[in-house]
């Protein structure tokens, strides 16, 4: 069976916009016994040549599991490593701590409260990270007792707030088996199953529990879209363009390092340089000096150092 390749944002996006397909993916990566699912893809547009406008898709859940407790969750997926990734991660992130929309409001004794909501993180990287070869990792925060190093358990509204766990799925390494459900869901994810065509990834529908069936068959009717096979076709030229641009970036700085290196040269011959010419101007002058304390002329002094008569007489002076 063939299926949509799900590293595209294209495809993610439509794989997300259905609400179960949504609460299954989320809930098995983040264990939330999700009841209610608010999901938001959001645009980023920029322009990379005159020509050229990228639209970058992120997407937020805001879910509410079955405590009642909300949590915004930030999903995250690149298929390709770009040395800006990390900043533009950082950048989106403050973002939505600073959103105003991420936040619950209650009347309290005739005042609003406002509390912010928990953030989770979740990043699908289609390369490596340097030293790990898990395939999906948790960040996860414990609250410690500095003192007597003991765990705390009770959760803290103000710590909460501004900190947050996060999940990173390293694609790459998700052919290592289907141990649990969360590696067999994230299987879909798995690029060994591209053929020649990377938009398309092979798979049989025999090989995943039913519970699975309905992301298959959105991946499914993903690959007969004409419109998202288009989309995917433009996210490769962007990808393209974009690591073109960024070799291009790369190579000028490292132009202009080898510029300023060749400078910080020049400057230290010039230092150095100038330190001989005063070294031996010193040494010029004590001659002088001394000359003339033995009572030489200047005339006989100029003879000997080879300077002008006027230089001497300044010197002296």
């Amino acid at each position: 069976m063939q299926i949509a390749n799900p590293i595209y944002d294209v495809v993610f996006k439509y794989l997300l916009d259905d609400d179960r397909v949504a609460k299954l993916i989320l809930s098995t990566i983040t264990k939330l016994n999700i009841v209610d699912l608010e999901f938001k893809p959001t645009e980023h547009r920029s322009e990379v040549k005159e020509t050229l406008t990228v639209f970058h898709l992120d997407f937020i859940a805001k879910v509410k599991d079955d405590n009642g407790l909300e949590y915004i969750i930030i999903i995250e997926i690149q298929k390709a490593k770009l040395p800006s990734d990390i900043m533009r991660f950082r950048r989106y992130l403050g973002e939505q701590y600073m959103s105003s929309k991420n936040a619950t409001y209650d009347t309290l004794n005739d005042k609003i409260k406002t509390s912010a909501v928990p953030i989770i993180s979740i990043y699908f990287l289609g390369h490596k990270l340097a030293y790990t070869k898990a395939s999906v990792i948790k960040v996860q925060r414990d609250y410690i007792n500095m003192i007597d190093g003991t765990k705390i358990v009770e959760k803290e509204e103000f710590i909460e707030s501004l900190t947050h766990d996060s999940f990173i799925i390293q694609i790459p390494y998700l052919k290592s088996g289907r141990r649990n459900s969360l590696e067999t869901i994230l299987s879909l994810f798995d690029q060994e199953n591209k053929g020649e065509d990377e938009h398309i990834l092979n798979i049989k529908e025999s090989d995943y529990p039913k519970k699975y069936h309905p992301i298959i068959r959105r991946l499914l009717r993903a690959i007969a879209d004409s419109d998202i096979r288009k989309k995917m076709d433009i996210e490769d030229e962007i990808i393209r363009d974009f690591q073109t641009m960024e070799r291009i970036i790369e190579d000028k700085k490292k132009e202009v390092e080898e510029k300023n290196r060749e400078v910080e040269e020049k400057n230290r011959e010039v230092e150095e340089i100038n330190r001989e010419v005063a070294e031996k101007d010193k040494t010029i002058i004590n001659s002088v000096v001394e000359f003339s304390k033995l009572g030489l002329s200047v005339e006989k002094i100029a003879e000997i150092t080879k300077l002008f008569s006027k230089e001497i007489i300044e010197i002296l002076k």
